[in-house]
Formats: C-alpha cells, structure tokens, sequence
C-alpha cells in the first residue's frame, strides 16, 4: 500500500481515486435513494443518520473518514448533507460515484416538489390554498427562527470575535432586507487573519416566457451563484434567495418565497431544493430542474476538487478559521432573514401567535418533525380564513 494514503481511514489510493466495484457503488446510490426520500429534518438529522448508516452499522466508512468528509463540507460552500453525499459517493466509486450518489440523493425531493410546484401554481388563486399557507408562512417564520438560534449557538457559542460577525451580518441584512456575500466573506477573511494570519503579513428587464432559453440562463447563472455560498444548513441560502428574486429581479413576491420555504420543509431531502420550487415558479419544469441542477454543481465540483487534497494533507487550520467565520457571516444573514419575511408572513394576532407555537415546538424534549408543525398551521389558517372564503 501506498504510504501516503491515509491510514487513519482504512482507504487505498484506488478506493480515493477510483472507481470502486459496481455492486459497491450501486448500494450506495441506492441508499442515498432512500435516504433524500425518507430524510425530514434538515443538514443535523441527515448527516446524522448517514453516520449512524453507513459508519456505525454498515461500516461503509470508517469514523476518521467521515469526520474529514464534515470538515469539507464545513469549508467548501454547499449544503453540508449534500456536501457530505457527494464526498461519500467520491470516496467509494470515484467521480461517478459522487455524481450517482449526488443526483439519488437529490431527485426525490426534487420531484416532489416540481409536483407541489404544478398544483401550486393551479390552485394558488383558491381560497382555501390560500388560507393553508396563510398559516404555514407563519410557521415558517417560528422554524426558519429557531433553526438560526441553534446553528448561531453551535457555529458562534462565546467566541467574541465569531459573535461580532454574526451580528454585524444580522443587523445588516434585517436593516436592508438583503444579503451581502461580500459582507460575509470579509466575516471569514478577518477570521482568518486574526486566527491563522498569513505569513507574509509580518513581512508586508427579464423575459417572462417560460422555459426561454434566455431566462433559463439567467437562472443558472443565478442559482449556480447562490450555490457558491451556502455554507452549512441549506437554510443560509435563505436570506440571499430572498434578496435576489424576490427584491432584485423580481421573479417572485415575498408571498410565494415564504412559500418556497414551506414547500422546502415539507419535503424530504435537502431544505435547499427550495431552488427548484423558485425556479419552477419562474420557468415552469425546465427552470426547476435547471435551478435545483445549477445550486448543487458548485458544491459537487468543489467536493472533486478537495477531497484528493483533504485525504492525503488533512483538514489546516487556516481553511477552518477561514470556514468559521464565513458560517458565522452566514447564520447571522440567516437570523436576519428571519426578520425580513417575518415582516411579510405575521400579518395579525393569529399569524403571530402561530410563529410562537412553531418556534416553541422546536423546544420540546422531542421535537416535532418540521412538516408535522406545517402542516398543523396549514389546518389552523384553513379553519381561521378557509370559512370566511369559501
């Protein structure tokens, strides 16, 4: 064997480099099938049950493997479960491993939500449908709240430094009602120099035609763009979506992207397929399929690019530094965008009462399953507004 590969892991060059055996593979791309099925939760539940799948139980990988897989995820933009997908993927099967393992893990709830994207854009002018997202919107709000609570305590916790970019990010983006991914990658510069500093410092108008090809092409240059700089949970995209085709161009009300929200929660899979619901929403089929595809590309490419790299150097200090900072920038965006369409989606008494409930449900001992909460707001804003329209 080949002293450079990384023993710690158990893997040989040709498991790192090369395609492993069919049978291998396929049983992995299976399970990811399953797993963006069946998966609720978010990035910590996911990621959680690959662990305990395939380090735990099937011994797909070892620990060691597993934990250099999470610290990828963390420094290259992406969504962290997908990340983490196509890193497993590229570990046992090489390029079409990743790329297999990727596109399993991301087609069920893709096609869900193209479906929910067609009866939304159906039924969207009844009564009734409106009254379910009445109350899901509010909810929403509680959620999207209590889901940038804890990542700012897990990512930022009492590092001043972590904290004051996280703030900054916060009161920036609630007080201009949009994202700055400059801002937040300054956030992960000024972490990585104060942290890990280098050392040459001490020496020194749109188409509206669905499925138009001009359109389509806005739209990947968009979304691959958005894709660039999701760092951790999928729902850091939130803030930059939101600034982007509701306030920029225009694609779609604060309405019908507090929806694309809900939609994204109540839908297995990675939260960040709200993209292909946005997308449907502008162009119809092709530009959901074209949006979901141009969000995850930049993560894939990068998961290629590293991974040899990660494998046979390790995880530097300087690249966490630089990470934690950029995540800080990001969580604090997020809890800002929690203000933003919070503006939209509490309207009166009820709907705030609503945001309450769904930000205390996080709280329970045994936390309710997001799409439980959503759809429970869903029947309560029927019953308040359904009867008065219908």
């Amino acid at each position: 064997m080949d002293t450079g590969s990384p023993a710690s892991s158990g893997l040989t060059p040709r498991q790192i480099s090369g395609p492993a055996p069919a049978g291998a593979t396929w049983g992995l791309v299976g399970y990811f099938l399953r797993l963006g099925a069946t998966g609720f939760g978010g990035p910590a539940a996911l990621t959680a049950a690959m662990f305990r799948d395939l380090v735990e139980r099937r011994r797909v990988i070892d620990e060691a493997a597993f934990q250099r897989g999470m610290t990828l995820a963390q420094i290259c933009p992406g969504p962290l479960a997908a990340q983490l997908c196509f890193y497993i993927g590229y570990l046992k099967g090489g390029l079409w491993g990743a790329t297999l393992a990727g596109i399993a893990f991301v087609l069920p709830s893709l096609v869900i939500v193209l479906v929910l994207g067609w009866l939304y854009q159906r039924l969207s002018g009844l009564p009734w449908m409106q009254a379910t997202f009445y109350g899901a919107g509010a909810a929403v709000v509680g959620l999207v709240a209590a889901s940038a609570a804890r990542l700012f305590r897990k990512t930022v916790g009492r590092d001043l430094l972590l904290l004051a970019v996280g703030l900054v990010t916060l009161l920036v983006t609630a007080s201009t009602g949009r994202e700055y991914v400059a801002l937040i990658l300054a956030g992960g510069f000024a972490a990585w120099l104060v942290r890990h500093p280098p050392t040459w410092l001490y020496s020194l108008d749109r188409t509206r035609e669905a499925g138009s090809v001009l359109l389509l092409l806005q739209l990947s240059g968009f979304f691959a763009y958005a894709g660039t700089f999701v760092f951790g949970s999928g729902l850091a995209i939130v803030p930059f979506l939101q600034g982007g085709v509701v306030q920029d161009r225009h694609w779609l009300t604060e309405r019908q992207f507090i929806d694309a929200v809900a939609v994204a929660l109540l839908t297995p899979g990675p939260v960040v397929i709200a993209t292909a619901f946005i997308g449907f929403l502008i162009a119809g089929p092709a530009g959901g399929v074209v949006a979901a595809a141009a969000t995850f590309l930049p993560s894939l490419a990068l998961t290629l690019l590293f991974t040899p790299l990660l494998e046979r150097f390790g995880p530097r200090p300087a690249l966490q530094a630089w990470a934690s900072g950029i995540t800080a920038g990001a969580v604090g965006a997020l809890a800002g965008a929690v203000l933003v369409i919070g503006r939209q989606a509490v309207r009166d008494l009820p709907t705030a009462l609503l945001a309450l409930v769904a930000l205390l449900s996080t709280l329970l001992r045994r936390k309710l399953p997001d799409p439980f909460v959503l759809l429970a707001a869903a029947m309560v804003g029927l019953l308040l507004q359904g009867n008065s329209r219908l």
